[in-house]
């Protein structure tokens, strides 16, 4: 699944987030525009290259390679322009290079170590933008200082244990306990990503949430009734509104905030140079996120409301009720509850776009869950508020999750805006 981004509408202040990250669907048609700039470009690459079947490592979460791919490009740009200080300490410019032949290059080489069996279709992305860079002086200087930022990250990341094998997961019968969940009651995904080392953070539990509320509290039997309505595949509470939003925030919320993150520097007319730093700074914001989130799932290990509202009767509490034909909306995804995955990344990316576009950015969304469905919002916190509650009405998570994944991804953004970017590391 191959794409090429192409510069959608833009009208009347609104940015359409439309027929660019995979999971969202165009729509309205494409307005004729110049090319859109190179860092765009390989983000919208990289999304379809992630999407393909296949080619994303199952053990490798997805923000890992974005965050690397990103870092490189903007450590490639600004050893060249030096208007911002680098994640790691510049590459030494000896003569006028161009910072999208260093863009390009930096991705090439990061992509091409990370999914070496994609090697043509990354060579040809390659070749179709470095031909864009006209002066071969400056853009063969650009190439070498590409490669080499993107082999001083690779070097520098050598060693951070992305390539641990999962841990083996145990579960127990115990109320409040994390077990596999229907349909497919597979193995649980991702047991062994808290022990990546975080690009930025301290460490994966710098911010990790408190335990939850206790199964026998009237906290927990509160949230998990909500759910218990709201998410039911056959559900009368739940309005058509709330079915539409469920649906369709399914898709892959990382990639979905990248598209978002595509169209808000669409909108902005954004220059290389801001879109190498927006993206650096989006997608180690992502990448930390998912190392302290995993962190709290496996941590505190809490079950999911499947689990839960089906054993009900055997949690101790008098306010809840076993359903044991209880099905939720849309299948749960494989791994604990708490912190909820939506919410976490959400709430992260809203606050890095936020700090950048600012809160007043209005744009529609669109997605493969619901072809030809668009929605849209006033700010980015609207969004992931949104992508928040979608989880809720799909019967994925309880509030209790949610509440818990927002003040996780707004403390890990707080951390990695004030910190990520700010002095080179070595």
């Amino acid at each position: 699944m191959r794409r090429t981004l192409t510069s959608s509408l833009v009208a009347a202040g609104a940015a359409t987030v439309a027929g660019l990250a995979p999971g969202l669907a165009d729509a309205a048609p494409a307005a004729p525009a110049p090319p859109v700039e190179t860092v765009l470009q390989w983000n919208a690459f990289l999304l379809g290259l992630q999407a393909d079947p296949g080619v994303q490592p199952a053990t490798v979460h997805p923000t890992y390679e974005l965050a690397l791919l990103h870092t490189a490009i903007y450590d490639a740009v600004v050893s060249i322009e030096q208007g911002k200080p680098a994640y790691l300490p510049p590459v030494t410019v000896k003569r006028p290079a161009s910072p999208g032949a260093a863009a390009d290059a930096a991705a090439r080489e990061t992509l091409t170590r990370l999914y070496p069996g994609q090697r043509p279709a990354i060579d040809a992305q390659y070749s179709a933008l470095i031909a864009q860079v006209t002066n071969p002086h400056r853009r063969a200087e650009g190439v070498r200082i590409g490669r080499a930022a993107a082999d001083e990250l690779l070097a520098a990341r050598a060693g951070d244990r992305s390539n641990t094998s999962p841990f083996e997961y145990h579960p127990t019968a115990a109320p409040g306990s994390y077990q596999l969940t229907p349909p497919a009651f597979a193995a649980p995904a991702f047991t062994q990503w808290s022990v990546v080392k975080p690009f930025v953070l301290q460490r994966a539990a710098q911010f990790r949430p408190p335990a939850p509320p206790p199964v026998t509290s009237p906290e927990y039997a509160a949230a998990l009734n909500d759910v218990k309505a709201l998410g039911d595949a056959q559900s009368t509470s739940r309005t058509p509104e709330q079915t539409e939003i469920a649906r369709f925030w399914n898709p892959p919320i990382w990639a979905t905030w990248n598209a978002i993150g595509e169209h808000a520097a669409l909108a902005a007319h954004s220059s290389l140079s801001e879109n190498a730093h927006t993206f650096a700074a989006l997608d180690l914001t992502l990448a930390d996120t998912a190392i302290a989130m995993y962190d709290g799932k496996y941590t505190l290990r809490w079950w999911r409301p499947v689990t839960a509202i089906r054993a009900a009767d055997t949690d101790g509490n008098p306010d809840t009720t076993g359903d044991p034909n209880w099905t939720p909306l849309t299948n749960t995804a494989p791994d604990p509850s708490y912190p909820g995955a939506h919410a976490t990344i959400s709430a992260a990316a809203s606050d890095v776009l936020t700090r950048i576009y600012g809160a007043r950015l209005t744009f529609s969304l669109g997605s493969s869950a619901l072809p030809g469905v668009t929605r849209t919002f006033a700010g980015f916190a609207q969004a992931a508020r949104e992508a928040s509650d979608s989880r809720i009405f799909n019967g994925n998570h309880t509030r209790i999750d949610e509440a818990a994944g927002e003040q996780l991804g707004h403390s890990v953004a707080t951390f990695v805006l004030a910190h990520g970017l700010r002095r080179p590391r070595g």
